[in-house]
């Protein structure tokens, strides 16, 4: 086992269940002796297009079967995966396509443009080409010369890059050996006793290193049935809880929530097949805490902490500890994981105290790529510095309360507030300004701009959220603009955003507009 690779996860599950459904999505079934031959055709178109033994290939998705065709295939041609966040716009695939020096870039239909915008220079092939839906077919695209014959590679080797917001504003690129990624997975399927039988929905975007790394490739490492949905909504989420008879989910909290909106409730939905319905990104407060549990009529929620620089593993807040301990991570790491929370000074902190919290595994990444430094500065003795700050309570479950990081998670998703300041501040007419997060029921978090307009500028609104639209992804984009005549600073300069956050806390958070169509 301390030697396997990824691949060799995948080939064995593939060998004890040939016949048995891999993937599921609309309405369509492919079992794991299909997607192992889809994966092998895959392997040789990649090779055919210059795809090396540890070149990266991106892969611009959503969540579809051909995007784990793709996965298992640049594996067995001992190249590394990089999955990037189809919501980005041409200029931020740009900087991973570089960053990571891209060989191939693979699309979903539809992403061509942006990906041909981004101007990287690496060949751009259609996901379609790798089809599973053809399967049998011979022709020029997909002949079926035979199993690919993987190089030599070890459990060592990078099989992962996962682009996260770091401290300079720029993704920073996770690199996660196949032993890292591997062990993600099995301590994922101890966590949550899968087995087999599971059926899991990832309906959460598969570029995310939780539904990717925790939940898809963990079913596949005990031989269960991932169901696939194209995209998140809140309608077809709970229609696929029932007809798919779906065991464990795992999503952010916005998307357990938004079902309740919808005409006539859940009371006539069968949710009796699920067992675990997981959370993270955020969490959940005691009186939705109960709201949930009634409108799915279960009491087995889970909230996940943890980071994708760390497999992602973390802490888990188990369902018997969700009412009394709401709004906390947990007391306990997961299994496999140590957790420490650290004083200024070094020191582990007690009960009443506030530290960051440090964690060590196996699942730990490599280190992030072409940055020594920041690796470095990450991980200190084997131990990743999350940049999280946590209270201890007195029974030690810990309760985050700031973000050294400076980080805002809305819907799950993460927004580096120094991207979105440095985007305003292209814009004619601000003179300074800060981003923060504010509470949001639904969406964890908001994000709020507080503007402060150049001398004589008037500032509209609207066109300042219409300048950042080709600068950054959708989700990033203030969903509220407050204007200021000065930002709070400390005597070197610094903004104090903890006075901005108090300030909304004192006051309430502004009101979130509806967003767009297509701006979730």
């Amino acid at each position: 086992m301390n030697g396997m690779t990824l691949l060799d996860l995948v080939d064995g599950s593939v060998r004890k269940h040939p016949r048995k459904a891999m993937i599921e999505a609309d309405g369509a079934i492919w079992s794991y002796g299909d997607v192992a031959r889809a994966s092998h055709r895959a392997a040789h178109l990649l090779e055919s297009h210059g795809v090396a033994a540890g070149a990266c290939v991106a892969v611009m998705s959503y969540n579809t079967p051909e995007f784990i065709v793709a996965m298992i295939a640049i594996w067995r041609r001992g190249a590394v995966l990089v999955p990037v966040n189809h919501k980005l716009v041409a200029a931020e695939c740009r900087y991973i396509f570089d960053h990571c020096n891209a060989a191939l870039i693979l699309v979903a239909d539809g992403l061509e443009t942006v990906a041909a915008a981004a101007g990287h220079g690496a060949p751009i092939l259609s996901l379609g080409r790798i089809g599973l839906h053809d399967i049998g077919v011979d022709d020029a695209d997909h002949s079926n010369p035979g199993d690919h014959a993987a190089p030599p590679m070890t459990a060592d080797h990078p099989a992962q890059i996962l682009y996260t917001s770091g401290t300079t504003g720029r993704p920073k690129g996770c690199v996660h050996s196949h032993r890292a990624i591997r062990n993600t997975a099995m301590l994922s399927a101890i966590a949550f006793s899968m087995t087999p039988a599971e059926r899991t929905l990832i309906a959460m975007p598969i570029w995310h290193a939780a539904p990717l790394n925790n939940f898809c490739i963990a079913t596949l490492f005990v031989g269960g049935t991932i169901v696939l949905l194209r995209d998140y909504h809140p309608q077809v989420f709970v229609r696929s809880l029932q007809d798919d008879r779906i065991s464990l989910y795992f999503g952010a909290p916005v998307s357990f929530s938004l079902p309740l909106a919808l005409p006539g409730g859940l009371a006539d939905y069968d949710f009796s097949s699920v067992r675990a319905l997981v959370y993270g990104g955020g969490p959940i407060g005691a009186a939705l805490s109960r709201q949930l549990a009634d409108a799915y009529r279960t009491d087995r929620f889970f909230q996940v902490y943890g980071m994708t620089e760390t497999g992602p593993g973390g802490t888990l807040l188990y369902p018997h500890e969700q009412q009394a301990k709401a709004g906390s991570i947990g007391r306990t790491s997961q299994p496999g994981t140590e957790m420490r929370v650290v004083r200024d000074d070094g020191a582990d902190a007690i009960p009443g105290e506030v530290g960051e919290i440090w964690l060590r595994s196996e699942s730990l990444m490599l280190g992030y790529r072409d940055d020594p430094a920041a690796t470095a500065a990450a991980i200190v003795a084997g131990w990743y510095r999350t940049g999280d700050l946590a209270r201890v309570d007195a029974d030690g479950y810990l309760f985050i309360v700031d973000r050294l990081k400076d980080m805002i998670i809305t819907g799950g998703e993460n927004v580096y507030s120094r991207e979105v300041e440095d985007a305003l501040q292209e814009i004619d007419g601000v003179a300074d300004c800060a981003v923060i997060g504010v509470p949001h029921e639904s969406w964890g978090e908001s994000v709020v701009a507080v503007l402060v307009p150049a001398t004589g500028a008037t500032l509209h609104h609207e066109a300042v959220r219409d300048a950042l639209r080709d600068r950054l992804a959708a989700y990033k984009i203030p969903r509220r603009f407050i204007e200021a005549q000065a930002l709070p600073r400390t005597p070197t300069g610094k903004v104090m955003k903890p006075a901005l956050r108090q300030m909304f806390a004192e006051t309430g958070p502004p009101p979130i507009p509806t967003p767009r169509s297509g701006e979730s």
